[in-house]
């Protein structure tokens, strides 16, 4: 076990934990932070994604020991009140159905946006492409995107 000083949406949160342990498991176990998902645990489904320091990333298979004075970002600290403009499109689309997989397809798409805040079709498909939805509401997320996109 090994102490670790995480910046997590802003605040500065402590914790002990083994080197190894991912920090989705250091989000929902250690610090009860469960809006970030397990899907698959080998960073190929995009459920676990968060931001590190503004750059979308699988929290599945980041070991809490990369870390380092990074910031985190979860789907909790992306908006206080759920007013992201990627939130409102999601919400004016009415993309989820099981909503799964929604917090780590908003965080991809926030992320996608703040390093390109006009992407063509093409940039959003290959921004996205790491993220399944199992309910196949792909063509509501490009369109909540470019709706985004428009703020």
């Amino acid at each position: 076990m090994a102490k670790y000083n995480l910046k997590i949406n802003g605040k500065a949160r402590q914790v002990d934990v083994d080197p190894s342990t991912p920090v989705l498991w250091v989000l929902r176990d250690s610090l009860n932070m469960v809006g970030t998902k397990f899907g698959c645990g080998m960073a190929q489904c995009g459920a676990c994604t968060v931001h590190l320091d503004g750059n979308a990333v699988r929290s599945c298979v980041l070991p809490v020991s990369a870390i380092g004075k990074q910031e985190i970002t979860t789907i909790e600290g992306l908006s206080a009140n759920g007013d992201h403009p990627v939130q409102k499109a999601w919400l004016e689309h009415d993309v989820a159905q099981c909503g799964y997989c929604q917090s780590g397809q908003i965080m991809s798409a926030a992320a996608l946006l703040k390093s390109n805040p006009k992407p063509t079709d093409d940039d959003i498909d290959a921004a996205m492409s790491g993220n399944i939805c199992r309910c196949g509401t792909y063509l509501r997320i490009k369109e909540a995107i470019k709706t985004a996109s428009k703020v």
